[in-house]
């Protein structure tokens, strides 16, 4: 018996997971990611998840906020973008200054957490997940700040770490791991399109039950087609594009490079020619003193040639 054909995340999220009712499976993932539970009470809307010309760049943002109020940005992205880091640095920044209303203290500013789920290689590192946010240690004493009890009171914060954004690369393709664990179940699903029958991973029991191809209706399987042939073709056309690239580049380079060796081949053969009519001078030279009886050291200091060279002329 074939296992169950289950679709990708990404066209999940963006096409089928908008209902209030299959939050649990975005709470799920999120929850066992930051290891706390996460209750999502709304998807805000987001333009890079609406369906236009930009589709073609495989990008898929989920923005909701939890029940404290905080912002939880998902981001999958396929294809490579070179300013990543300041893309995210961007999004955060955005969501800050979208939730807050004009002439509203800083004390209604939330917690933002930046999820990237991303489908190429970024950076360099042995691992697959990758997590940070602002620490701040003292430049002295290496002590790290803390808030005061009045502060906590005020501000409603225990520490520095609640106000600050905090980051997650996933990087999918570097997953190589068996499933051990419940986020290593949903790594295996995020690449292989792959879950357990008998799993109890918080988000993945229901996305069995909503995420099925073929419990999909026609009209929807059409539609994941047609998304999964323009996936293929998007990132063959890279593919290419990334190899013309290579082979125009190497092109150029041993252009360049019959360039530059004919400059050093110019260069080397003045070099011998020079020293070659040097050379020819300095026995002229020798011949002249040596007819005029002068000692072979005295040639030899004014020439260069040595006791040897000098007897043979």
């Amino acid at each position: 018996m074939s296992r169950p054909q289950y679709i990708r995340f990404d066209w999940a999220a963006k096409n089928i997971l908008r209902n209030k009712a299959d939050f649990v499976v975005f709470e799920g993932f999120i929850s066992v990611l930051v290891k706390e539970k996460v209750t999502i009470v709304e998807l805000l809307e987001s333009e890079s998840n609406k369906n236009t010309k930009d589709d073609k760049y495989n990008r898929v943002d989920i923005k909701a906020k939890n029940s404290k109020g905080e912002i939880i940005l998902v981001e999958i992205q396929q294809t490579r973008e070179l300013d990543y880091l300041q893309r995210m640095l961007y999004g955060v920044a955005r969501a800050i200054t979208e939730h807050m209303k004009t002439g509203v203290n800083y004390e209604q500013v939330k917690k933002v957490f930046s999820i990237n789920i991303l489908y190429f290689k970024l950076g360099e590192g042995t691992d697959y997940l990758y997590h940070g946010q602002t620490i701040l240690y003292g430049v002295h004493d290496g002590d790290q700040l803390a808030l005061t009890e009045h502060e906590r009171e005020d501000l409603k914060v225990v520490s520095p770490e609640n106000v600050f954004p905090e980051y997650y690369v996933i990087r999918v393709n570097e997953f190589d791991k068996l499933a051990v664990d419940p986020l290593d179940e949903w790594m295996r699903y995020l690449k292989d399109e792959y879950i357990s029958p008998d799993t109890t991973v918080p988000g993945l029991k229901e996305a069995r039950e909503r995420l099925e191809y073929l419990r999909m209706p026609p009209e929807q399987q059409r539609a994941y087609d047609h998304y999964l042939d323009t996936l293929v073709r998007d990132t063959d056309v890279l593919k290419t594009q990334l190899l013309e690239a290579r082979i125009e580049g190497r092109k150029e380079g041993m252009k360049e490079g019959r360039k530059e060796g004919m400059k050093e081949g110019m260069k080397e053969g003045m070099k011998k020619g020079q020293a070659k009519g040097r050379e020819e001078k300095g026995y002229e030279i020798a011949k002249s003193m040596k007819a005029d009886k002068l000692p072979t050291e005295t040639i030899a200091k004014y020439t260069g040639l040595s006791a040897e060279e000098i007897d043979a002329l």
